[in-house]
């Protein structure tokens, strides 16, 4: 990696379990693109406190992650259509000390339904409430599915959602099957307090067709681990973490990297 010097540019992450996964995407890049850049994970004790120091460091960006995707929206400038549209943000600009939010969850999840050719008439289980769950609902809205039922134990949240985008509502887990069930909650997580938990039983999966787990960390995790032993399609959150970063990336430096650079990218983030 090159030196660190005065003249770096800085992006960072906020989380409130940071991970590896973007730094070590984004650095991967500045390396091979030969980008005088560094990219930091951080965990703040004070949000405000945070978005301040980007906007007064000349942080030029700033990825966001649970459980601040709605939170951060009060704290910038500006809102592109694609955080205004579902009101979450994941990516932060900052533009002479004009902060910019965006969304990039979006275009992934949507990415990944394209690709994984999934039918629209399939009925989907989502569950989670937050941010990354306003994102998730509004590809599969957008993408066509409208036998979709969100799954939130918390009803004022879990109502919320499923009426901004027509769909239904459930405070149990357990209540139904789906042919695509999607965990957006930190429910297997590394370093929570459910990473060893599935996020849906063992009887929602034998009658899935597709498993889709959003968490990142691990790339393995239980559900998907569970999703892979029944033979079901199953699509990572690592692969979620990969295109989302790549459009962050292009923001922040308005490169955008190969195909072979971006998935040496990827393969490096994975070999962690």
């Amino acid at each position: 990696m090159t030196m660190l010097n005065k003249d770096m540019t800085l992006c960072i992450s906020l989380s409130a379990r940071p991970s590896n996964n973007g730094t070590r995407f984004h650095n991967f890049l500045y390396e091979e693109l030969g980008l005088n850049w560094i990219y930091k994970a951080f965990a703040p004790t004070d949000l405000a406190q945070a978005i301040a120091g980007v906007r007064g460091l000349g942080i030029r960006g700033c990825a966001i992650s649970m459980p601040y995707k709605e939170d951060v929206i009060a704290l910038v400038d500006r809102m592109d259509a694609s955080a205004t549209a579902i009101d979450s943000v994941n990516t932060i600009v900052n533009d002479d000390g004009v902060l910019t939010a965006y969304n990039t969850d979006y275009s992934a999840i949507a990415q990944l339904i394209e690709r994984n050719a999934l039918d629209p008439d399939s009925s989907v289980l989502l569950r989670g409430s937050g941010g990354m769950a306003k994102a998730t609902a509004a590809a599969f809205r957008d993408a066509g599915f409208s036998r979709v039922t969100i799954v939130a134990r918390n009803e004022q949240n879990g109502r919320a959602l499923a009426d901004l985008y027509g769909f239904a509502w459930t405070a149990d887990a357990a209540a139904a099957t789906a042919d695509v069930i999607v965990n957006i909650t930190p429910i297997g997580m590394a370093g929570g307090a459910e990473e060893h938990s599935l996020s849906f039983t063992e009887e929602q999966i034998a009658a899935a067709s597709v498993v889709f787990d959003v968490v990142a960390l691990p790339a393995d995790t239980p559900l998907v681990k569970a999703g892979r032993a029944a033979g079901k399609t199953v699509i990572s959150g690592a692969e979620v973490a990969t295109l989302q970063a790549l459009e962050q990336f292009v923001l922040y430096t308005g490169i955008r990297p190969t195909p072979a650079q971006v998935q040496a990218a990827e393969e490096f983030m994975r070999a962690q």
